[in-house]
């Protein structure tokens, strides 16, 4: 099939270019920049997308549709909240005949809400942070006064929101204190409200992942989180494929099957180290940032997911290597940096030594590829600031 891929500089985009050339798909990768991550990869077809979602979501969606029908691409994939939302809302844009394996808007929407989520991830079996919910700017002083816990997390209810007619990305923010709490609140548009704030979570995180295609669960997965950047809590650097944890399995499969779910999902959670509960952080209704490593142990889900929608009856898969390690090289690089710049995140001596032990046969590279060099290569001028990122 003819595949169409936009935000060709993520990282996923590259897992998803990857899975697919090697499935023998026909693969267009469309990037804001000449040069793109996925758009180097071998076998991929480059086209420039220059149109922002953000800025203008209706001329990003029809320009993915021109591309989709210059291309005769048969599936998009958007990869990123922004796109995603662009391409569900202005789903007219795009041709006919083209397949967006995804859920509707409102689903999608309704999965992206961390303050709906909050009571459906608890009725699903799930543990949820602390929360207290902030519904408006005003009523910040009365809620942070009953706010008894430091550090926390401020948290929009959404990741992409639109005020004024402008659409925006937003930001989790670590809070050490009332003082630090109020002026991120303070910052934020009005749009980004209800925001939760939410006692830390101290605990390891993990991962589940899914593909659920017409009310069957076609693909599971789980991850755990070795090294994030920042160190406290954000983007995964260094993971492991684990076991399905009934804890994990049994709760985001009910999760799923209530949202109605079609497509593919990762739900994020941290175990609690006091209690051994996965609590949930967030949900993601698209493919995610550490897709690769799924793909590493043995569960390819872009290949599944465009089986699926090709209309195949998938087998369930649910079997993979365990313990395999998937490593973002830059990613665990700023990791690095930021271990040693702060003596406060832990000892620098035991942060060098993790960042250049190598597990021969566990350890993959989630960028750099002999086979595939040229992602890395754009990569790494990227990371030093010789080409644009794009986003």
């Amino acid at each position: 099939m003819r595949v169409l891929i936009t935000d060709g500089n993520e990282r996923v985009a590259l897992a998803v270019a990857r899975s697919l050339v090697r499935a023998g798909h026909a693969v267009v990768v469309a990037a804001p920049t000449r040069l793109s991550l996925a758009g180097v990869s071998r076998g991929s077809r480059p086209r420039a997308l220059r149109a922002d979602p953000l800025a203008d979501p209706p001329q990003y969606a029809a320009e993915v549709g021109r591309i989709a029908k210059d291309e005769d691409a048969e599936i998009v994939l958007p990869l990123t909240d922004a796109s995603v939302e662009a391409v569900l809302e202005f789903r007219r844009a795009l041709p006919a005949n083209v397949t967006v394996p995804l859920p509707d808007l409102e689903t999608y929407r309704a999965a992206s809400d961390k303050a709906r989520l909050l009571a459906l991830a608890e009725a699903s079996g799930f543990g949820v942070p602390e929360t207290r919910v902030i519904n408006a700017p005003q009523d910040a002083d009365e809620v942070l006064r009953a706010f008894d816990f430091f550090p926390a997390i401020v948290k929009p209810h959404r990741s992409v929101i639109t005020g004024g007619g402008v659409r925006r990305k937003t930001q989790v923010t670590q809070v050490p204190d009332s003082t630090a709490c109020r002026r991120a609140l303070a910052a934020l548009p009005k749009a980004a409200f209800p925001v939760l704030l939410q006692r830390t979570v101290r605990g390891v995180g993990e991962g589940f992942f899914a593909l659920r295609w017409d009310g069957r669960m076609v693909a599971m997965f789980a991850h755990r989180r070795l090294r994030e950047k920042p160190p406290a809590g954000g983007v995964s650097v260094y993971r492991e494929s684990i076991a399905l944890d009934e804890a994990l399995v049994g709760p985001g499969v009910r999760l799923l099957e209530a949202l109605g779910w079609q497509g593919v999902a990762m739900i994020e959670c941290r175990r609690d180290q006091a209690t051994g509960r996965p609590m949930v952080i967030e949900v993601n209704g698209r493919f995610w940032g550490s897709l690769q490593l799924a793909i590493d142990a043995g569960v390819d889900f872009p290949a599944l997911l465009v089986r699926c929608a090709a209309g195949e009856h998938v087998p369930e898969c649910r079997d993979y290597r365990l313990g395999v390690r998937s490593r973002w090289f830059w990613g665990d690089v700023d990791h690095l940096y930021l271990r040693l710049r702060d003596a406060r995140v832990g000892s620098r001596s035991r942060a060098l030594l993790d960042f250049f032990r190598i597990r021969p046969g566990r350890d993959r590279s989630e960028v750099g590829r002999w086979r595939d060099p040229a992602p890395f290569v754009v990569e790494t001028l990227q990371w030093l600031r010789i080409l644009p990122h794009g986003t």
